[in-house]
């Protein structure tokens, strides 16, 4: 097959030579035949480059009696046939890019990606959204993006000739497909210089469609791979691309970011510094907006935007507490332990002056579901205190002194709208009284007075001493995991989550 597909390329050349100047049918059925042909691999690595220049010669007239047409309407210009020979076309060069560099350089240099992105701009400006259109433009995106697949000199030509006009056109575009081959062509040509680029007065909009398109296609590949893969291994663009998104738009980029600090794969050094700046603006964002959550004590406002991107915060920063390259650097951070206590008190105390998503409850037959933004928040606050409170004596001390531990102690029970709260809370505890004897005789004290419940305590794993007229808390031989968590699969590594 490939042999005669090799054989039949002489032939094939010779007709579209001799098509270039001919009727607009007999160019297609010439362009049509190649392209076929250029599906195997020896006809690519065979093509000369005066097949290259007769397809740019055929694109370049077809692109040009468009242009009269639009100009004068009374030219009686065949127009589905020009979209479908233009369509043909890409499709010819598209397949003839594939895997093989010299045919990328060689229509490179004849000048293909500037005519290219010039045709696709004066398809866009017809006005008419019908199918024939509609194809021209996906064959000749998925062209750009093969002729740039592995290529950086076309990448460059590229960039040069379409950022960021063909990109803010295309990406807006009311066909999934174009929009989805746009996205694949920018990120084929995105790389550290270029998504700098961006942060440049008008180029913002670029990385704002793409975090639109994914949220609006969420099977969209390649607008996922552009955040994650670029957009996000630059903080500054973070910021302020956050800063001009809405809160709907926030919640997901948060989703986006969380997937890649989820991710279990090693990172290089300078991706944990790219995370811990992440960390620093996440944190302060957290800081700054978290008490938006307690709008949810009013059902009325329970899809409130703002209140929603809290929570994504708090989700985030629990996952970044959880990998021990980035816990130090956030256990250092100026206010955020203290702002993740005064968010528990306050939506704790809300819970407790009226009935809402934060009042503890234990009614649940064990086959309902309670569906609510803010079912989790609470145990996901306790946990980020119990991780930031790692084997750091000077955290551990801060939340004794804010009066954390017998709040902490205050939601050891069982609630359908924590899951998992008990467990989070044990954790908390056996972090905050590693090696910390103070915490540990608060603790004690508070049991001896009937201000700590014993059952929690014992389902830590914990008891009360007295030895030589002092309380001690220690290990009561049973462990909390086999108790409580066995099943739960909370647990990542030691103590900390």
């Amino acid at each position: 097959m490939a042999m005669a597909a090799a054989g039949a390329l002489p032939a094939a050349a010779a007709r579209l030579g001799r098509a270039v100047a001919a009727a607009p049918e007999v160019r297609l059925e010439s362009v049509r035949a190649l392209a076929g042909l250029f599906r195997e691999e020896q006809p690519r690595e065979m093509a000369k480059e005066s097949i290259f220049r007769d397809l740019l010669e055929i694109l370049m007239s077809a692109s040009s009696e468009i242009e009269q047409a639009d100009k004068d309407s009374c030219e009686l210009v065949d127009r589905d046939t020009c979209l479908l020979l233009i369509a043909e076309c890409f499709r010819c060069l598209r397949n003839a890019c594939v895997e093989c560099a010299k045919n990328q350089h060689v229509m490179r240099n004849l000048g293909l990606i500037s005519t290219s992105v010039h045709l696709i701009k004066l398809l866009h400006g017809m006005q008419i959204k019908e199918e024939l259109l509609l194809t021209a433009l996906r064959c000749s995106l998925q062209f750009l993006g093969n002729i740039a697949a592995g290529n950086g000199d076309s990448q460059k030509s590229i960039w040069k000739c379409a950022f960021p006009d063909l990109f803010l056109t295309c990406l807006t575009y009311s066909d999934e497909k174009i929009v989805a081959y746009c996205c694949m062509v920018l990120f084929t040509c995105l790389n550290s210089e270029k998504v700098r680029e961006l942060l440049y007065p008008g180029n913002l909009t670029v990385a704002l469609h793409v975090l639109k398109v994914y949220k609006e296609q969420l099977e969209s590949e390649w607008s996922f791979l552009i955040v994650t893969d670029h957009l996000l291994k630059c903080p500054e663009l973070v910021k302020a691309l956050y800063a001009k998104l809405s809160n709907q738009e926030r919640v997901t980029l948060l989703e986006l970011i969380m997937e890649k600090v989820s991710e279990k794969n090693p990172v290089t050094s300078e991706e944990m510094n790219l995370f811990m700046r992440h960390a620093d603006f996440l944190a302060g964002c957290f800081k700054e907006k978290c008490k938006a959550v307690l709008k949810l004590t009013s059902a009325a406002d329970a899809e409130d935007e703002e209140a929603l991107v809290t929570i994504r915060l708090l989700d985030v920063l629990c996952e970044m507490t959880s990998n021990n390259g980035q816990l130090e650097h956030l256990q250092a951070l100026p206010g955020l332990l203290e702002t993740a206590i005064d968010t528990l008190r306050l939506t704790h105390l809300a819970g407790k002056q009226a009935v809402n998503i934060f009042t503890a409850t234990h009614a649940m037959t064990g086959q309902e579901e309670i569906s609510h933004p803010a079912v989790g928040f609470k145990s996901h606050l306790i946990r980020l205190i119990g991780n930031l409170c790692y084997k750091n004596k000077e955290n551990q001390d801060k939340v004794y002194e804010l009066d954390g531990i017998p709040l902490i102690l205050d939601n050891c029970s069982i609630d359908d709208n924590n899951p998992f709260v008990n467990q989070w809370a044990v954790y908390a505890i056996r972090n905050l009284t590693e090696q910390n004897e103070r915490n540990q005789e608060l603790i004690a004290q508070m049991e001896e007075k009937g201000l700590a419940d014993d059952s929690a305590l014992e389902s830590m794993g914990l008891e009360i001493e007295k030895r030589d007229d002092k309380l001690i808390l220690r290990s009561s031989g049973k462990s909390p995991h086999e108790q409580n968590i066995k099943k739960s699969r909370i647990i990542k590594r030691g103590f900390l989550f």
